[in-house]
């Protein structure tokens, strides 16, 4: 019908760009991902040495191998004589096992020891992916490998590079831009939590969150709305401060509308966000009765989508994405997976149809595509001139019901790399554009045919 074929058309239309990004690449600092690699395997080693004393000192395992599971099934179950974890009725000690496990005081030393090594094993892993002979890492975008819009990536159609869409923050200054050019970064803001407040607006014309976004600190305003007792100015630099203060030990009340406040948008239970964002279950079960006071078209939300799961099994995005839900319509599982759908779904074809513009306007070159954010590459010399114009190209106006618009507003950062801007340990890293970028120069001599690691000049 005339809705999945617009969806089919734009899905289409993003062939252009996928395929140049895929073409092109990014350049790898071969300098300093040698520089990376040795830190990651020196902080790996003293993790190593650490859990050898703790094991063998503390439960007689002197011949412990972490990276073997008949040894950990031994240490855990065997030895500490702690519960069980099964899966599909098999004893296990995957990642959720772990933090199933981590909740007993003589593990948790242990298991918090073997996340991290499996973490930076993962990163190492990452880091000696095989790159290609132009000295370029390349993934594979797949337009059409998720329900949502959202485009997925892995390793490139030739068996190098993999998904580079979720790359770890010290990972990420390998990734360069080219000689003469300067690396962009422009990342929708608050995007989910604005399409939140969109549907709330559209659904039942309740416009207090989608007010909270625009407010300009959507954090600081969700925390005068959930403690309006407390001593607000109305100014917003000096209410930052106050929601900064510690709310709970040493979380601040900012920090709970950011981090909970968002996986409470999507119907996330108290142990869940407490897993995921590693705090006290209690204070996530304070902090949600606030909440829901303050926004209370959260919840009608979620039970608006309930009944329309149940009765049609079907939902709209506010973009005019359609998706048919197959699973139990009655579970909690699919109500939720509903919930999440159209701010994913509308968040994919927002930032995607951005990016087609700016690719069909060619001031910049297109590297990478971040879910809610998009990375490219352009004359260093013209900066001034292309940045501005690559922001007003992104924004893309959604039509809401009331006579109301949507527009997700853009941060831009720029550098020489992928990384965090650091004076120390990474001058070339991203940071926020400001016209003239304060004089700041590239630290890395690049030769364009050079194979040899890079040699750098301050």
């Amino acid at each position: 019908d005339n809705q999945t074929a617009a969806t089919y058309a734009f899905s289409r239309s993003l062939q252009g760009p996928v395929l140049e990004m895929r073409l092109r690449g990014v350049r790898i600092d071969k300098q300093r991902r040698s520089e990376v690699l040795e830190a990651y395997a020196r902080k790996l080693d003293t993790l190593e040495r650490q859990l050898e004393v703790i094991v063998g000192d503390g439960c007689g395992l002197y011949n412990f191998n972490w990276g073997s599971n008949p040894d950990l099934h031994n240490l855990f179950y065997e030895v500490l004589h702690l519960p069980v974890v099964r899966k599909r009725g098999k004893p296990t000690v995957d990642r959720d096992a772990l933090e199933k496990l981590e909740a007993y005081t003589i593990a948790r030393p242990i298991i918090s020891h073997l996340k991290a090594m499996r973490d930076l094993r993962k990163k190492i892993g990452v880091l000696k992916t095989a790159i290609d002979p132009d000295g370029r890492i390349r993934t594979s975008f797949n337009i059409a490998g998720t329900s949502t819009g959202r485009l997925s990536s892995s390793a490139s159609e030739f068996g190098t590079g993999s998904n580079l869409q979720n790359v770890e923050e010290l990972l990420r200054s390998v990734l360069t831009s080219d000689p003469g050019k300067k690396m962009g970064y422009a990342d929708a803001e608050q995007i989910q939590s604005r399409i939140v407040g969109a549907i709330e607006w559209n659904v039942f014309k309740d416009e207090r969150y989608l007010d909270a976004c625009e407010s300009g600190d959507l954090h600081t305003t969700v925390a005068r709305l959930c403690w309006p007792k407390l001593a607000w100015t109305g100014n917003l630099s000096s209410d930052q401060k106050l929601a900064e203060q510690p709310y709970y030990r040493h979380y601040s009340r900012r920090f709970m509308c950011k981090k909970i406040g968002h996986g409470t948008n999507f119907m996330g239970k108290p142990f869940t966000i407490s897993q995921q964002a590693h705090v006290d279950i209690e204070m996530i079960e304070e902090f949600q009765p606030t909440y829901f006071k303050a926004f209370p078209s959260h919840e009608e939300w979620h039970q608006w989508v309930r009944n329309e799961i149940q009765e049609t099994g079907i939902i709209h995005s506010i973009t005019g994405r359609r998706r048919q839900f197959w699973g139990r319509r009655d579970s909690d599982e699919t109500v939720r997976e509903a919930v999440a759908y159209d701010p994913q779904a509308s968040e994919s074809y927002i930032v995607n149809s951005g990016m087609l513009q700016v690719w069909r306007e060619r001031d910049c070159e297109l590297l990478l595509q971040g879910h809610d954010a998009i990375i490219f590459q352009y004359e260093e010399a013209k900066e001034d001139e292309v940045l501005p114009k690559v922001l007003a190209q992104l924004r893309f106006p959604v039509q809401l019901e009331h006579g109301r618009e949507l527009v997700i507003p853009y941060g831009c950062k720029c550098g020489w790399n992928f990384g965090g801007y650091d004076e120390k340990t990474n001058p070339d890293g991203l940071r926020k554009y400001e016209p003239g970028d304060k004089g700041r120069k590239r630290t890395e001599e690049v030769h364009l045919l050079d194979r040899r690691p890079n040699s750098r000049k301050t």
